[in-house]
């Protein structure tokens, strides 16, 4: 599998907000989870359903940049800031290096985020 091109795609679906739509695409059934603030998700079942919760939960979307993406065998480190005006009005803005290992498959089999 095309790493990169699968990386390039996935990348520019979340970058025009279809995060969920990410997911499904490209995610393994047995797909991990993990971010900063210590949040796992086991399969990629919990996956789309936290980010349908997180999604249906934005207001407005002030801005999502894609700055950079590197890709080494099968893993990709895609460099984002998120920026988003929330229902309950508060703001989240996260400057963010999403990692991902991919299996021979073409699917990501681990996601990992780390505070830019």
């Amino acid at each position: 599998m095309d790493i990169k091109s699968l990386t390039t795609e996935m990348d520019s679906i979340v970058a025009r907000g279809a995060i969920v739509e990410a997911v499904r695409k490209f995610f393994a059934h047995n797909a991990r989870t993990s971010d900063y603030n210590q949040v796992t998700t086991e399969n990629k079942s919990q996956m789309v359903e936290k980010m349908e919760g997180f999604t249906d939960a934005i207001a407005s979307v002030n801005g999502i940049t894609h700055h950079h993406t590197i890709v080494d065998g099968l893993v990709s480190a895609s460099e984002f800031t998120f920026d988003f005006r929330m229902k309950d009005n508060s703001s989240i803005y996260w400057h963010e290096i999403i990692r991902r290992i991919w299996n021979e498959k073409g699917q990501v089999v681990h996601e990992e985020y780390f505070n830019a």
